[in-house]
């Protein structure tokens, strides 16, 4: 539950997305999460972009990471708890982990964010956040923070077959609330190229699969 009478998360749409991953292995769900939170979230990191405190986010993990704006052209801020609307939104993915993990029995040990902002023409190729059998990251998570996204704002994220890459079988508008949550290993997407400054969190759950207290993977 979430503590200080602050408005958790709906059951039936918890329901739909425990349904939904087992189905298909993702959920897009509209107004999951409450307006006013979307907006405090929005406001904080148009103060970071404004304060010049994102980072050009690149691809790969340790040694592996690389800039490639061909590729990726977000920047970001990872959430750190400083701010009420952070903790809140925490603390909402501390209730999601507890849910999936008593229907699903997934075993998810923790959760990493971070704040993502497109400038216009940006976008991400299609990808997967995780390889097979070296999944630390299980499920993903992406909520958008943009009201009022127009109707030819692009950006949004093409979700593709699992067993054909080539076959776009959704698209998600960037509209705040707007929640999404897949498998880490087994959905490709992609983010379309944005006309307009596209806002939202990008989060991922994670197994612990940290050995002799060697972190696994390091951030």
């Amino acid at each position: 539950m979430v503590p200080g009478g602050l408005a958790g998360l709906d059951g039936n749409a918890l329901a739909r997305l425990v349904d939904a991953l087992v189905e298909r292995g993702w959920f897009a769900g509209e107004r999951f999460i409450d307006a006013a939170l979307c907006q405090a979230l929005h406001d904080e990191l148009r103060q970071l972009s404004a304060s010049q405190a994102l980072s050009e986010a690149g691809i790969g993990r340790g040694g592996h990471h690389q800039l490639r704006r061909d590729i990726r052209g977000d920047a970001i801020h990872w959430l750190d708890r400083e701010s009420q609307a952070q903790r809140h939104y925490l603390t909402l993915m501390a209730e999601l982990q507890q849910q999936i993990n008593r229907a699903l029995y997934l075993g998810l040990f923790e959760f990493e964010a971070h704040f993502a902002e497109y400038p216009p023409g940006a976008f991400y190729k299609r990808h997967v956040d995780s390889f097979q059998g070296r999944a630390n990251r299980v499920l993903s998570t992406v909520l958008y923070l943009n009201p009022e996204w127009p109707a030819d704002g692009g950006g949004e994220m093409a979700i593709y077959a699992e067993d054909d890459e080539t076959q776009e079988v959704a698209r998600i508008r960037p509209e705040a609330g707007t929640f999404m949550c897949f498998l880490s290993d087994r959905v490709p997407h992609a983010v379309l190229p944005t006309r307009y400054p596209r806002a939202s969190i990008a989060g991922w759950f994670r197994r612990n699969a940290s050995l002799g207290g060697r972190i696994d993977p390091a951030r």
